[in-house]
């Protein structure tokens, strides 16, 4: 940790990422602030457990002054934040949390995931993997994986695994995020046009990519996803000296419902599944291969991998009923995740349910990106929350909108989270998986609970 720094305030302490950042350097010793004009779980429990969840909500330019060190300002705040302006009025350095990361990583290996579809996961693995072979590391990741406390780790470590975002770094830096890492090893996993409000166009969007792979420098390396078309054009340009590795989808069979694997002449069974985790695990495998991970350690270590939370995990389970929940939003991911449930149980109707909740799956002109994406399903269901739609300044959606722009005359439209759960609860019955996907929260439903209940008979 920088010696200059002892004192940190945080503007918008509660995001995801911010709020682990600010745990992190608390448990480092240094003197903690923050504020946020509203905190949900988990970041209010977890930072009201570290003593740093602010007194009261709302911003007050009286918490900045020139005793601080540094104010880290996450993407939630506005330009006009009073907190903000109190700190650039008094001259203190203000990062984003992308910056931040960078300045306590230069003497570190910087390996950065990128993409639309996968990123989290990937480092999941490659966290999981190097964590087993008991490799120093350092890291930042969009959600917690098992085995470890928190979603960043900055140390004295050479190496730091960084899930690298495209979304904007912070409300007086338009620049994506992953853009801000300067890595030495890059990974693009795969593109689906996302974060409409700012990247309006698919090219836009794409354009931040070809920039993160230019950004590789001479020496490094670029890991590329060759069943993705945009990924392999993107690598395919020149660039001197640049290392370029291409992974596919790792080999692998279903064997009575689970995954398998053969290495040295044995079947290994896997605790995750689909075509899009053989995808990441291929990818996760071309990474640590770089970082002399012998072979035989990494599938050791994959074999109890059980994933990131939220990203296609079982919930719930009975004889005949197994229950998902997938972090899925953009059309990509939500045509994956269902055709991965579908695969995997071919023999069971599968009820899927997606929450559409981010500016981006809301928008009139995106929502026909979707069209498909749950074909593979038996009965697929929507659920918009209509609080979100308000405050996201958005008109009303219909269902006839909807079935148009999914291509499925049978979807079922929930604005209520009630009726949505009556639904789903007679649509139980043997032999019947269930398939929940949202960046929400369903209305702050415990699916957990809920999924117990449509496992029972």
């Amino acid at each position: 940790m920088s010696a200059e720094l002892h004192r940190i305030h945080f503007i918008s302490i509660g995001g995801a990422v911010m709020h682990n950042l600010a745990i992190e350097l608390k448990e480092r010793g240094l003197a903690v602030s923050g504020s946020d004009d509203e905190i949900y779980n988990p970041s209010r429990a977890n930072l009201e457990k570290h003593g740093l969840l602010p007194a009261t909500f709302g911003w007050d330019a009286s918490r900045v002054t020139k005793e601080l060190d540094a104010v880290v300002v996450g993407m939630h705040a506005k330009k006009d934040n009073p907190e903000l302006a109190r700190a650039q009025e008094l001259g203190i350095k203000i990062y984003s949390y992308p910056d931040f990361i960078l300045e306590q990583s230069r003497a570190k290996q910087r390996i950065v995931v990128a993409g639309s579809h996968g990123k989290t996961t990937v480092t999941a693995m490659i966290m999981h993997v190097l964590q087993h072979a008991k490799k120093p590391f350092d890291y930042v990741v969009g959600a917690h994986v098992p085995g470890f406390e928190r979603t960043i780790r900055l140390s004295n470590d050479p190496i730091i695994i960084i899930e690298g975002d495209e979304y904007l770094a912070s409300p007086l830096d338009p620049t994506p995020k992953f853009l801000r890492y300067d890595h030495h090893i890059g990974i693009i996993t795969g593109l689906a046009w996302d974060h409409m409000n700012v990247f309006p166009t698919f090219d836009d969007y794409v354009k931040q990519f070809d920039k993160f792979a230019d950004a590789t420098p001479k020496a490094g390396t670029l890991i590329y996803n060759e069943m993705d078309d945009l990924a392999v054009v993107i690598a395919g340009k020149e660039r001197a000296d640049v290392k370029r590795v291409a992974y596919g989808t790792h080999p692998h069979s279903v064997v009575n419902g689970k995954t398998v694997v053969n290495y040295g002449g044995k079947e290994l069974e896997l605790k995750i599944f689909g075509d899009h985790n053989m995808s990441n695990m291929q990818a996760a495998l071309s990474l640590v291969k770089l970082l002399s991970i012998p072979k035989d350690t990494f599938y050791e270590a994959m074999v109890t991998f059980t994933g990131a939370e939220k990203r296609l995990n079982k919930v719930a389970e009975s004889n005949s009923t197994t229950v998902f929940y997938d972090f899925a939003h953009a059309p990509s991911k939500v045509d994956a995740t269902v055709k991965a449930v579908k695969k995997i149980y071919p023999n069971r109707k599968l009820v899927a349910a997606v929450e559409l909740h981010t500016f981006s799956s809301l928008n009139k002109g995106f929502i026909p990106t979707y069209k498909n994406t749950l074909n593979a399903a038996d009965k697929a269901v929507v659920f918009i929350n209509p609080h979100v739609l308000e405050a996201r300044g958005i008109s009303e959606i219909d269902e006839t909108f909807l079935r148009k722009s999914f291509n499925r005359n049978d979807l079922t439209f929930v604005t209520n989270i009630n009726k949505l759960k009556t639904l789903l609860e007679e649509s139980k019955g043997a032999n019947t998986n269930f398939l929940f996907m949202s960046s929400g929260n369903f209305e702050g439903t415990d699916v957990k609970a809920f999924a117990n209940e449509l496992t029972q008979p």
